[in-house]
């Protein structure tokens, strides 16, 4: 029997066993056939430490210098832009993300095919970049296995029970146990906890949707910062040479598979061209992930109050990535019983006792 049992192979999973490998044996079991397939594979890799509430941003404050340690930043820079209609929100947006407010003008040289008729406002952040996700998660499972950590896919949990001295897991290619369950599963994780009898925190999955487009005009657009219209209502990022665009939905699902769907894809294309002076042609790609949220839109990390062998470590909503390290270490802190680096506040919020 390992000392940790983690399900689920997302960035969470994943995290966790490069961190408890350090203080135990640790097994981790993916449903999928590969590790980082579902929202981690799916994401829209951007380091930006002021995106969220508070705790979630002392996470990912705590993130970023593992994060640039492992090279796996590059820069990318944010631009938001708003209207009238937008003010408000592009206010709390420049103030809660520490942005710096641009001229339209400005707006444009650094994005040549904005169309100024589309906006009024603009701000700036020099302080988001692009994670190398994959990278990221190689260099944890490598870190991961080199403590001796046994990876396994492919193995879709289908019950958990209480054994002698800790939980055994079911899946088709047989059983796994471990003294202790990370529960990692993502859009799944309320289904984990109640299929182990622990019962769920009320964390609900929300699908995002994103299309791929060409190369606005033909630009390279390696230097364009991320585009993000006021309270997100949009973005759109370069990615390897083409525009990915997103209408930033929450639309809140069953956990599954998720797909796209034509009418949202079309809106964000809509919110997209409302602001380009070149014509939006037909995706070449199209995609959708599921960001899982609490009800306080807080990741949940630690024991659950109600079988303290029990580690939650889900809730990841759209910050998995840029989260990840500070989560990984608050998770071991907890498990080694040492004082977190985090404050006590901190560590209150993200406790899922808070939930129960």
């Amino acid at each position: 029997m390992r000392d940790f049992l983690i399900i689920g192979g997302g960035i969470a999973g994943i995290v966790a066993a490069a961190r408890l490998s350090e203080l135990g044996s640790v097994v981790l079991i993916e449903a999928e056939t590969s590790t980082g397939y579902h929202a981690s594979g799916r994401s829209a890799a951007l380091f930006e430490p002021n995106y969220g509430l508070p705790p979630v941003v002392a996470l990912s404050r705590a993130t970023g210098p593992a994060l640039a340690e492992a090279g796996v930043l590059s820069p990318r820079g944010m631009l938001l832009l708003g209207a009238r209609e937008t003010a408000q929100d592009f206010a709390a947006d420049v103030v809660g993300m520490e942005l710096d407010e641009i001229g339209v003008d400005e707006a444009v040289a650094r994005v040549p095919v904005l169309d100024p008729a589309g906006f009024d406002r603009a701000a700036l952040g020099a302080h988001a970049f692009d994670i190398d996700t994959d990278l990221w998660m190689q260099g944890l499972l490598k870190a991961a296995r080199g403590r001796g950590a046994e990876v396994l896919t492919g193995r879709r949990v289908g019950a958990i029970a209480r054994v002698p001295g800790g939980w055994q897991a079911t899946t088709p290619a047989g059983t796994v146990e471990g003294r202790q369950i990370v529960n990692a599963a993502g859009a799944w994780a309320d289904a984990i906890a109640a299929m182990a009898g622990i019962g769920p925190l009320g964390l609900v999955p929300h699908r995002r949707s994103v299309a791929r487009i060409a190369a606005p005009g033909g630009h390279d657009l390696s230097g364009w910062p991320m585009i993000f219209g006021a309270g997100e209502s949009w973005y759109a990022k370069p990615d390897a040479g083409a525009l990915i665009v997103s209408p930033a939905e929450e639309e809140p699902m069953a956990a599954q598979d998720a797909w796209p769907e034509d009418m949202v894809l079309a809106e964000g294309l809509a919110r997209w061209q409302a602001v380009s002076r070149v014509e939006v042609t037909r995706p070449v790609a199209a995609w959708a992930g599921l960001r899982t949220f609490a009800p306080d839109r807080v990741l949940v990390i630690g024991p659950d109050p109600r079988a303290a062998d029990f580690l939650w470590m889900a809730g990841q909503g759209g910050y998995g990535f840029q989260t990840s390290a500070g989560a990984g270490q608050l998770l071991a802190d907890l498990v080694a019983g040492r004082a977190p680096a985090l404050e006590a506040a901190t560590v209150a919020a993200l406790s899922p006792s808070r939930l129960t």
